[in-house]
């Protein structure tokens, strides 16, 4: 779907290969309101460790709530679309991706973070045999965080938590990143461009 929509754009240094783009608010809001609503599904935040899954709130602090691949409901429909046309901005900045073979979003995890919440440790996207297909990671602040942001600590850079800013940045050990803990609720949505 071509959008209307002008979409905003966040500027981060080219060679960082982390960009951002800002999606309609009321996108933002159906998100949360979606989640709300379904916060009883929600399970606690886990990680993957040495091949295995964790839930370890001194490493992750969350409530995730995951909108499989085939989930075209009213608000995550737009979301995914909007998605696609911020990829597509990505992809622009970037052309060699279009050189990969076919890769497509799989799920939407929605991410409830407390007070103090967050993804505390230094982690990345790309590094267990269950995840070698990931292209590329995308992530949408629904709400505006004081304080809230991603640290990456490789590119010294953390991307502020406004709403709707939607940044997508490569998967690998090279994009090493962890959340900045803040005194405020924050609420993501995130996943991956996986290889098809």
């Amino acid at each position: 779907m071509k959008s209307t929509h002008k979409y905003k754009k966040q500027y981060f240094a080219k060679d960082t290969f982390i960009q951002g783009w800002y999606m309609p608010e009321k996108v933002c809001d159906d998100l949360v309101k979606l989640f709300k609503e379904r916060k009883g599904n929600a399970k606690p935040g886990a990680s993957l460790y040495e091949g295995k899954v964790h839930v370890d709130k001194k490493i992750k602090d969350s409530l995730d709530l995951e909108l499989g691949a085939n989930n075209f409901e009213p608000g995550v429909f737009e979301y995914r679309q909007h998605l696609q046309n911020v990829l597509d901005l990505y992809i622009k900045e970037y052309p060699e991706i279009d050189r990969l073979d076919k890769f497509n979003v799989e799920d939407v995890n929605l991410q409830w973070y407390p007070k103090d919440g967050g993804f505390k440790e230094w982690h990345y996207e790309r590094g267990a045999k269950t995840n070698m297909d990931r292209v590329l990671v995308f992530m949408t602040y629904l709400n505006d965080v004081k304080n809230g942001g991603t640290h990456f600590k490789y590119q010294k850079l953390t991307t502020p938590a406004k709403k709707g800013l939607t940044i997508i940045w490569p998967p690998d050990w090279t994009h090493t990143h962890k959340g900045e803990i803040s005194k405020n609720e924050k609420i993501i949505a995130t996943g991956w461009f996986r290889l098809l």
